[in-house]
């Protein structure tokens, strides 16, 4: 414990980054008072020719609008498995002598910043994508082809007519370094100060463009584009709390609890594209 002499009271904090995936995901489902959630899945019905003469002796029935069809539900389930906390005390005599740079208020907004956050970032990213729904193969990206290869994946999120707006690009500082190097990139937006927060530092063929810490993220990740149709990220209990003075402690005890998860939707999964970067043995 490095006590307080004649410097100010001031916390050399490290540097950390809020929340990356509150732009990649949606909250549409409640889990309140259940642990787990079925999603329904409904198929559709066939088109046909209108028959005019009320006569469809191709499918025996006399029908003008062609054969009926029963529709199917079929459902998948997703239950919470994340179920974290922490604990911590700071003695009052330790925040006495560090001039209450330990006190349980800063010492817990640190504690989200740079474990909570963090864990359930990485958590939710590599649950996207594992549950991509087009998966490339592993190739070297470079400043001269990773323009092209960023629009090729915007462009297969076309094909399956996912939402042109609010799609994100992920990518990793290096990744990002390669995009800035292509002669084919041109930085299309200054980003507000609130999105340069949230991590969005440029704009390219419609999608923002988020820059995620490679500590976040699986090894030999390269780039991934996604819409938030395609990811769940509940957290159904968020509880944090500090006691002063409680039993066995003479200070502060600082608690917290977290129970959240993430999953790919079935049926939207193609809404997510990942490409991931060869990685040199």
């Amino acid at each position: 414990m490095d006590y307080v002499k004649k410097f100010s009271p001031k916390v050399d904090e490290q540097f950390s980054l809020e929340s990356k995936t509150s732009l990649l995901t949606n909250k549409d489902y409640d889990w309140t008072g259940a642990n787990t959630v079925a999603v329904y899945t409904v198929t559709t019905a066939d088109m046909n020719d209108y028959d005019r003469q009320g006569v469809n002796s191709a499918s025996g029935y006399i029908s003008r609008y062609g054969p009926i069809q029963g529709l199917d539900a079929t459902t998948q389930e997703y239950t919470l498995t994340k179920d974290r906390s922490f604990s911590f005390a700071i003695d009052k005599l330790d925040r006495d002598e560090t001039a209450q740079v330990l006190s349980a208020g800063s010492a817990l907004a640190r504690q989200q910043r740079e474990v909570v956050i963090p864990e359930i970032d990485t958590y939710v990213l590599n649950k996207m994508v594992t549950g991509a729904g087009t998966k490339e193969a592993a190739k070297a990206l470079t400043s001269e082809n990773i323009y092209d290869e960023i629009l090729e994946a915007n462009s297969v999120l076309d094909d399956y007519e996912v939402l042109e707006a609010n799609r994100v690009l992920v990518v990793t500082p290096t990744t990002y370094q390669l995009l800035k190097r292509s002669k084919d990139f041109l930085m299309a937006t200054d980003p507000a100060q609130e999105m340069l927060i949230r991590g969005i530092v440029a704009m390219i063929d419609g999608l923002a463009v988020m820059k995620v810490p490679a500590s976040r993220l699986p090894a030999g990740f390269g780039f991934m584009v996604a819409h938030p149709v395609a990811t769940v990220a509940p957290v159904k209990l968020s509880e944090f709390k500090t006691h002063e003075d409680p039993p066995f402690i003479s200070g502060s005890l600082v608690e917290g609890r977290i129970n959240y998860d993430a999953f790919v939707l079935a049926n939207k999964k193609n809404a997510i594209y990942y490409q991931p970067i060869e990685v040199s043995p």
